[in-house]
C-alpha cells in the first residue's frame, strides 16, 4: 500500500514505515496546502498528516472517490481535518492520544514557572549584559506554590497539568469542563467565569476546532484577577489574540505564557514586545522519544488498516 508522510518523522519511525509500506515523504517542513491534500487523497492509500495540513471539507469535495482510506494523524489534535467530511468520503481518521500527554503537561509547567518567575525576561537581561548583581527587589515575580490553578478543559492533558500543580506545588485546583471528572486529587468544578475569577494561574487545555474557537476572549480575560497569569498549550485559535493583547496592555492580567498562536507561525509583534509574555515555538511534544511514540502510534493505525484490523485510535 502507498503511504504518504506529510513531513519527515524521526528516523526510527521512517524506517519502520518503510518495512510495511511503499513510503513517500514530502521533502519540505511546511503544511500541505489544499492542492496537495486533493492530490494525496487521489494518489495514496494511507496518509499520515501532521499539524496544519489542509484536509478540510473543500479537499474532500474535490475528490469524488478518494483512493485514500485513512488519515492517520500525527498528534492528538486534529482540528486541521474535517472529520465529518472525511467520513462522508469513506476516509477514516485516527490520532495519537496518550503519547502526547506528559510532554505537553511538562511544557505547561515550563510556561507557568517561566511566566510567574519572569525567567524569560531575566535571561534576556543577563544575556544583554544588563545584570548588575542581586538585590532584594530585583525582578520580583509570583510564587507558584500554594496558588489556585484553573484548568480550562479537564481531559488527559488538563488532568496531567493539574496533577503536577497539586502534587508538585501544593496548588489548589479548580476547573471548567463540560462534565465532572473523577480525579485522584482535590479539584472543584466551577462554571468558567467563576473558575477564572478564582484563579491565580489559568491554563487552557481544550481541543481546537469550531466548538472552542475564541473560547478565551475579552469577557474571559476581564473575569481574571489582575495579578493572574494565562497559559495556553492547546491550540492558538482557542484564544482571541487581539483580546489577549488588549488585556495585557491594559494590565487586566499580569502575564501570559504561550506555546501556540492563532495564526501560527505568525506571532503578534505586541507579544514579542512585552516582557511579561513568555513565547515558545510550539514545543509541546518536542522530545525525541515522545515524537517517536507518536509516530509509532500513528503507524500502528496504518498497519491495522492494511491488515484489515480495527483501528486502535479512531476519532
Amino acid at each position: 500500500m502507498k503511504l504518504l508522510v506529510s513531513r519527515r518523522l524521526p528516523e526510527s519511525v521512517m524506517m519502520a514505515a518503510a518495512d510495511h509500506f511503499d513510503v513517500t515523504c514530502r521533502p519540505v517542513t511546511t503544511p500541505m496546502d489544499h492542492a496537495e491534500c486533493v492530490a494525496a487523497l487521489r494518489d495514496f492509500d494511507i496518509i499520515l498528516p501532521t499539524l496544519g495540513d489542509a484536509f478540510r471539507a473543500p479537499a474532500f469535495a474535490e475528490v469524488s472517490r478518494p483512493r485514500a482510506r485513512l488519515l492517520a494523524n500525527f498528534g492528538v489534535g486534529y482540528n486541521h481535518i474535517d472529520v465529518a467530511a472525511a467520513r462522508t468520503a469513506g476516509v477514516a481518521v485516527t490520532n495519537t492520544p496518550g503519547a502526547v500527554t506528559d510532554a505537553t503537561a511538562d511544557i505547561a509547567l515550563t510556561l507557568i514557572l517561566m511566566t510567574a518567575r519572569r525567567a524569560g525576561a531575566g535571561e534576556r537581561m543577563l544575556r544583554a549584559g544588563q545584570w548588575a548583581g542581586w538585590h532584594p527587589t530585583q525582578m520580583l515575580g509570583m510564587h507558584v506554590s500554594g496558588r489556585t490553578v484553573c484548568i480550562i478543559g479537564m481531559g488527559r492533558i488538563g488532568q496531567a497539568i493539574a496533577r503536577r500543580c497539586h502534587f508538585g506545588f501544593g496548588c489548589k485546583i479548580v476547573y471548567a469542563n463540560r462534565s465532572p471528572k473523577a480525579v485522584d486529587f482535590p479539584a472543584r468544578q466551577m462554571d468558567m467565569p467563576a473558575a477564572l475569577a478564582a484563579a491565580d494561574i489559568v491554563v487552557l487545555a481544550t481541543p481546537g476546532g469550531a466548538a472552542t474557537h475564541h473560547l478565551m476572549g475579552a469577557p474571559e480575560f476581564a473575569a481574571m484577577q489582575p495579578h493572574a497569569i494565562f497559559v495556553n498549550i492547546s491550540r492558538g485559535d482557542v484564544v482571541d489574540e487581539t483580546a489577549l493583547v488588549a488585556a495585557l496592555q491594559a494590565g487586566k492580567i499580569a502575564g501570559a505564557g504561550l506555546d501556540v498562536y492563532e495564526f501560527e507561525p505568525k506571532v503578534p509583534q505586541a507579544f514579542i514586545d512585552m516582557e511579561n509574555v513568555t513565547l515558545l515555538p510550539h514545543l509541546g511534544t518536542a522530545a525525541l522519544d515522545v515524537r517517536e511514540d507518536m509516530g509509532r502510534m500513528a503507524l500502528d493505525n496504518c498497519i491495522a488498516l492494511a491488515q484489515g484490523r480495527a483501528l486502535p485510535n479512531p476519532v
